[in-house]
């Protein structure tokens, strides 16, 4: 079991609701680390009653909460800040606990974590809207923004620091009160975030905290206090939240999966698009949505990359994620490795050229953890599952394209559009990818393509449903309304 000051009697994870810890009154799972298979914390499930109870507190929260000064209300983001980066570490090995990851991963994920509160202490600036002196005759115009009520995010097992933080620090910045609904499957490091959280000094009731499953969920999207939804994770899922959410008059924002791809072309640095490519279909397992997991390559090159890949990849090292020199760690559960494995096996009935096997993987003193080492496949055609589907493990597959034009009709065809790279040496590639390319968030030269947190996380078709991304300037738009005052003094 995991030590924490919230865990309550017989290692519960408790719901935090109104400034207090409480526990949940529903059934209850368990958290097991991924690559020990070690008991972490019982996981209650919050009922409809426990929902209610959360999101009435934020009500209650709300009015004082957006009547104060915006200077005020970033106070506690700084010191939240500060929490954070003072307990990173500590923060990153309960993640590796918890999810499965590396532990580098697991800093890197804080560390964009942390980025979003410190771009949402810049509310101030980015909450203003415009004025017009003049607008019409003795009449001046402006838009003022103002905040809605009580929101909620549902966010996924791969990235439990990261994402509630896409959300949480603009929700409250902007003067809502803000409900956080995290995996069932890892809990533990929302758990400690919210431990922060009350260190930080927000007022009762802003922020709370719910456990659960399916049912807290639809109890979230069925609430007539909540006034929006956030929502990261696979794209039935997704699809069904925005559903039920909008037909509830919700405003949604719901992240779906993806099937990104990498292009290779000829004039590409192959040692670094191999290592790049490697780097950003293995790393956290594979378990991200911005993992490329296809890479169509330009015919001249494709037998040199090809070898490239492989060797990068089985330098790889398999292992807990707690040891330093672990490159992929574990799965999230013995379910998804067999669901990940079974993908594999449908590559090789339907014919992809296994370059590279990662089924027969060991890590000494861990055989009881979900373990799949890297998995390439070669000659990966458009009509295979594992060319269509998200596979969500540590599996690569490479296809040959004539060129660059080939590339771009087959990345454009995918039903996804969360993410691609290009490598290439020739600028007008880049221009032609950049232009051509109908994916949300579009990399040159780079691996993974990630954005920063000043900019909104870009997806687009079947990989997001919705008007307004996480991060950047999205959230200010998702999190507030205008409204349009117009002022006219006759004497003046």
């Amino acid at each position: 079991m995991v030590e924490l000051e919230s865990i309550g009697q017989g290692g519960r994870v408790r719901n935090y609701v109104g400034g207090d810890w409480r526990d949940a009154s529903g059934d209850e799972s368990t958290s097991v680390n991924p690559a020990t298979g070690e008991t972490l914390a019982t996981v209650p499930f919050s009922s409809a009653g426990d929902v209610d109870e959360a999101v009435r507190a934020g009500s209650e929260a709300f009015d004082a909460w957006s009547a104060r000064p915006v200077e005020e209300r970033i106070q506690p983001l700084f010191r939240l800040k500060s929490l954070l980066e003072d307990h990173q570490d500590d923060l990153a090995a309960l993640l590796v606990r918890d999810h499965g990851k590396t532990l580098a991963e697991a800093r890197g994920e804080l560390r964009r974590g942390i980025e979003n509160v410190e771009v949402a202490c810049g509310i101030p600036s980015m909450m203003q809207s415009g004025t017009l002196l003049n607008a019409a005759p003795g009449i001046d115009e402006s838009a003022v923004r103002k905040p809605l009520g009580v929101f909620a995010a549902i966010t996924p097992f791969n990235f439990p620091g990261m994402i509630p933080l896409w959300f949480l620090p603009y929700a409250v910045a902007t003067g809502n009160s803000f409900v956080l609904k995290p995996s069932e499957q890892n809990p533990l490091v929302a758990q400690r975030l919210f431990e922060l959280v009350d260190e930080a000094g927000f007022p009762d009731g802003v922020l709370q905290l719910v456990n659960g499953g399916p049912d807290t969920v639809n109890a979230l999207l069925d609430h007539e206090g909540v006034e929006g939804i956030s929502f990261v994770g696979s794209t039935p899922v997704a699809k069904l939240v925005y559903e039920r959410a909008a037909k509830h008059g919700k405003r949604v924002q719901a992240q779906g999966g993806a099937k990104n791809h990498i292009v290779v072309t000829g004039t590409a640095d192959l040692e670094f698009a191999a290592e790049k490519t490697v780097s950003s279909a293995f790393a956290c397992g594979g378990e991200r949505c911005l993992a490329n997991d296809v890479a169509l390559v330009e015919e001249s090159v494709y037998d040199e990359f090809a070898d490239l890949v492989v060797e990068e990849a089985a330098s790889q090292v398999v292992g807990y994620g707690l040891e330093e020199e672990t490159d992929i760690g574990a799965l999230i559960s013995p379910e998804h490795e067999q669901t990940v494995r079974n993908y594999v096996q449908t590559g090789v009935e339907e014919g992809a050229k296994l370059l590279l096997d990662g089924r027969d993987v060991t890590v000494e003193g861990h055989e009881g953890g979900n373990f799949l080492g890297p998995t390439v496949f070669g000659d990966v055609t458009e009509d295979m599952v594992i060319s269509r589907e998200e596979i969500f493990g540590p599996v690569l597959g490479l296809a040959p394209v004539a060129d660059l034009d080939e590339a771009l009709g087959r990345m454009n065809r995918s039903r996804f559009g969360n993410a691609a790279s290009l490598f290439t040496g020739s600028g007008a590639d880049a221009r032609k990818f950049r232009h051509e390319g109908e994916i949300g968030n579009l990399g040159v030269n780079v691996g993974t393509s990630a954005p920063m947190a000043f900019f909104h996380f870009g997806g687009w078709k079947d990989s997001f449903f919705g008007d307004l991304h996480a991060q950047g300037e999205d959230m200010i738009h998702f999190y507030t309304d205008k409204a349009i005052y117009i002022e006219r003094w006759p004497e003046a």
